[in-house]
């Protein structure tokens, strides 16, 4: 079984693997160096994320980039309740433009093949945990991948939405082959975009998929032959069902089954680092959902003070797994020793 919703506006995202270190990137009003300039904070960039241009023109069009999304990070640190962060991020060097191309599902929104299927409840009265993380349970939530310049964000999340459900159904944990969904989609999109429910069905058709192991990810290197049939099937699904729009329904469904797929905006991706990321009406469209993750928690925060007036106060947060690799998202930003840029070259 294997199962979806959409969830416009999500509150967090908390993704990445544990890290280690104290320094934050921006807004940080801790003790230590002052804060470096703009081509030294480039330079670092460059070392941290491995880096280079092919020539002076282009690292100068980059380092263009840098400034201007730096400058984004800086506007939207300002605007942010205080509960998030911003800064620089393994897209930093990207313009939004191309971040889009790369990361965000490029084809108009799709619908669901129908399913008459009920599940759950929209009754009040059914109570609801204070929060859910299946990363606490061993061997459900397996490691992050990385769809690096393939857009196959909608494969990646079917397949560890599969592999969580196996798991806790099975006690079997394992990835699976994400290689064989690109392969072998009914609709052939492969690295060029798609939808979780065309990956379900695409299991279903193939009776299961193959190990990650057996059938390994190759993205855009590969020739895409479905090869479905050479492999040993290590999972299975027997349907698949589109939850209620009720958050309360899916967090109680989340809660008591398992991680679920979701689809969420992209828009402030981009420069996230960590966080509660509170979304707006401006930045936040519910007609513009264009990536696919997997939830595996939620809770709320502990209570904060807002950086406009106002009480301190907790928000409520979903806990999302990315496909973008253990170098993006909370935690991560405490990892790279950089700090904010100052000085006349920054715009």
């Amino acid at each position: 079984m294997a199962l979806t919703a959409h969830l416009c506006c999500l509150l967090a995202l908390l993704v990445a693997g544990q890290v280690q270190g104290t320094k934050d990137f921006l807004g940080s009003q801790a003790p230590g160096p002052q804060p470096m300039g703009l081509k030294e904070t480039f330079t670092l960039f460059q070392i941290q994320y491995n880096r280079s241009y092919s020539n002076p023109a282009e690292h100068a069009r980059r380092l263009d980039i840098f400034a201007r999304n730096l400058a984004q990070a800086q506007r939207l640190q300002e605007e942010d309740l205080g509960t998030a962060e911003f800064g620089v991020t393994p897209f930093s060097d990207l313009s939004e433009e191309e971040f889009g191309q790369l990361y965000r599902r490029q084809q108009v929104a799709g619908k669901a093949p129908r399913v008459d299927r009920k599940v759950g409840s929209e009754e009040a009265g059914e109570t609801v945990p204070r929060s859910c993380d299946w990363r606490k349970k061993p061997g459900i939530v397996s490691a992050i991948r990385n769809q690096n310049d393939c857009q196959c964000c909608w494969a990646m999340a079917a397949a560890d939405n599969i592999e969580a459900q196996w798991a806790i159904k099975h006690s079997k944990p394992g990835q699976l082959s994400v290689q064989q969904l690109l392969d072998c989609d009914r609709c052939g999109n492969g690295c060029n975009g798609g939808f979780v429910w065309d990956a379900f069905l695409t299991v279903l058709n193939n009776s299961g998929l193959a190990s990650e192991k057996d059938y390994p990810f190759k993205g855009k290197a590969k020739t895409h032959r479905c090869l479905a049939k050479e492999y040993k099937k290590v999972a299975w699904i027997q349907d698949f069902f589109t939850l209620p729009s009720s958050e309360q329904s899916i967090a109680r469904y989340l809660a008591t089954e398992g991680p679920i797929t979701v689809t969420v905006t992209a828009s402030l991706l981009q420069q996230y680092r960590s966080g509660v990321l509170k979304g707006t009406h401006d930045n936040c469209d519910p007609e513009s959902v264009d990536h696919s993750v997997l939830l595996v928690g939620f809770g709320r925060s502990k209570p904060v003070e807002g950086r406009r007036p106002r009480p301190r106060h907790s928000l409520p947060y979903w806990i999302l797994k990315n496909s973008w690799g253990p170098d993006w998202g909370e935690g991560v930003s405490r990892r790279t020793g950089l700090s904010p840029p100052s000085g006349p070259d920054v715009p």
